[in-house]
């Protein structure tokens, strides 16, 4: 019996029903802090993809939907990717330290999107330290993940690609860069997007957390996934994805992706105009 993943926060993060969803995303794009453009038709657009790997937001889409839009923007213009690798950080602490989902469905309100179950195999097949797990207790919760995939679904239509998610617990840089050569090891001959789902600073004043996150954006625009950690260190910053930033950083390098480049941050109080704690956001993009 193949696994289906439900989708666990439509409803709370994102609308559950298929038409206010849609229309959610919309207003995602339009919004004066989204790119205020809706995508480009997938019709037209069919070149090989530069972009291989982006940072994207992981809140409730009022609050950091119209920011993550700008990644969605920008992907829209190139050829649908055949597997998407989506790391995010687990919030809850459920499963294994490094979890992968691996085979089966991830259901939202625009239909359902099958994993990647060869290339997983793959990817398991190359850790040869056997700390990535097949696990699905991490993901039953988890919104990390699974925010993501409205968008894509409707960037890219009729579910054309496929998905491997990997949840994360234990972010320590040497795993990460592990994690790193052994995904990029697995997925010769397969077109892969990336994508480090992440926020930035939590529930700091507007000027704390602008001041933190600009810092750490530079680190991750440079592409120095040494200098981001110690970044963090120095600055005790709350970033949640900082592990999965490292993996899409390092993954972009063997890729010879020298920048990176930052399409648009801003914070909860930039949308709602209550800045005494916010939570940072950015779209980021490698290509």
């Amino acid at each position: 019996m193949e696994s289906i993943r439900k989708a666990t926060v439509a409803g709370s993060f994102y609308d559950s029903d298929k038409a206010s969803l849609l229309n959610q995303l919309k207003y995602c794009f339009l919004h004066e802090i989204g790119p205020q453009k809706l995508p480009e038709s997938k019709k037209i657009y069919q070149n090989k993809s530069k972009i291989k790997g982006i940072v994207s937001p992981h809140a409730g889409f009022i609050f950091s939907g119209p920011i993550a839009a700008h990644n969605y923007y920008y992907l829209s213009f190139e050829k649908i990717p055949q597997t998407i690798i989506i790391i995010g950080p687990n919030h809850r602490g459920l499963g294994e330290e490094i979890s992968i989902m691996p085979a089966g469905y991830w259901n939202t309100p625009l239909g359902s999107i099958e994993i990647d179950e060869k290339t997983v195999k793959k990817i398991l097949a190359n850790d040869k330290k056997n700390i990535i797990k097949e696990d699905i207790q991490a993901h039953v919760f988890e919104h990390s993940i699974e925010v993501q995939l409205p968008f894509l679904q409707f960037i890219y239509p009729n579910n054309t690609f496929k998905i491997i998610p990997i949840c994360i617990t234990n972010q320590k840089l040497s795993l990460m860069k592990y994690l790193a050569d052994t995904i990029f090891g697995s997925i010769e001959n397969t077109d892969c997007l990336f994508i480090a789902s992440s926020d930035f600073t939590h529930y700091e004043s507007q000027s704390n957390a602008k001041r933190k996150d600009i810092s750490a954006i530079e680190k991750i625009i440079n592409m120095d996934s040494d200098a981001f950690y110690e970044n963090i260190k120095t600055n005790s910053a709350s970033i949640c994805g900082y592990g999965p930033i490292a993996i899409v950083m390092e993954i972009c390098k063997k890729n010879g992706i020298e920048k990176g480049e930052l399409l648009k941050y801003a914070t909860s109080g930039d949308v709602y105009g209550m800045n005494e704690q916010v939570v940072g956001y950015a779209s980021i993009i490698f290509r």
